[in-house]
């Protein structure tokens, strides 16, 4: 059964703001149910929380995150989520060697 989760809950458990929560659920990387006013987040909302959050932390944009975490969703689509991922990662490395070299220069 599918744990429910209060907005504060999340914002404690992620150590983010409550306005950051709201503000991903404003541009549909979240989505919870309502009772009456009150949000309520089921435990897919919860892991897509901890991934929207890890791929801002390796610099992602919020775009590519929702590319990346709606591609779970497609047929096939934790092989290709898996493959994209891995790509983009890969990519951000190499830019982040970069700059790596820039700074020591």
């Amino acid at each position: 059964m599918d744990q429910k989760h209060s907005i504060t809950e999340l914002a404690k458990d992620y150590e983010v703001t409550l306005r950051t929560i709201r503000h991903y659920e404003e541009i549909g990387l979240l989505c919870p149910s309502r009772k009456g006013s009150q949000r309520i987040y089921t435990d897919r909302d919860q892991v897509r929380l901890g991934l929207i959050l890890r791929g801002r932390r390796i610099g992602f944009s919020l775009s590519e995150i929702r590319e990346i975490i709606n591609m779970y969703d497609l047929p096939e689509g934790e092989r290709k989520q898996t493959a994209f991922l891995l790509s983009k990662v890969d990519a951000r490395r190499q830019m982040l060697i970069i700059q790596q070299e820039d700074i020591q220069k």
